[in-house]
């Protein structure tokens, strides 16, 4: 039987367990359906006031360009949703600098997402975090949940 390790537990202000969860994104943004079936996942665990982040590795980097248009490929441009996560409380996007590096890209290729801190006073913070696969890794193993695609 496992034992439960009461300290890492977290509990909200409803007296209700929180959990960590973090979606990792590998696909690009269009060709498949992952991207969008992922950021409908984030929404729900975020609306279940669960503890969201989002990662973006390999190919998923591409998920927060700048400027996606999708007219000609018949598929949903969901980059704009990006934009309202911060409104759901989902405010760390890890994006593994690696990946970045790989595929030619810097943070300013990147979509500006932010989000507003009402502890500071509605401060607007980003919300893309760029890290190393080290810290990723270290970041992976502090979840309770991982959930790809």
């Amino acid at each position: 039987m496992k034992q439960i390790d009461w300290s890492s537990l977290v509990i909200n202000e409803s007296g209700k367990v929180v959990k960590k969860f973090m979606y990792v994104n590998r696909h690009a943004p269009h060709g498949t359906i992952y991207p969008l079936e992922g950021l409908e996942v984030v929404l729900i665990g975020a609306a279940f006031d669960q503890d969201v982040s989002m990662a973006f590795i390999g190919d998923g980097v591409f998920q927060l360009n700048k400027g996606q248009d999708t007219a000609d490929s018949g598929m949903k441009n969901v980059a704009p949703t990006y934009g309202a996560l911060g409104d759901y409380e989902v405010t760390k996007l890890y994006v593994e600098q690696e990946s970045l590096d790989e595929r030619g890209l810097e943070l300013n290729d990147l979509m500006n997402l932010t989000w507003e801190d009402e502890e500071e006073n509605w401060a607007e913070k980003p919300s893309i975090r760029v890290v190393s696969r080290a810290q990723l890794s270290d970041l992976l193993e502090q979840q309770d949940v991982i959930l790809n695609f």
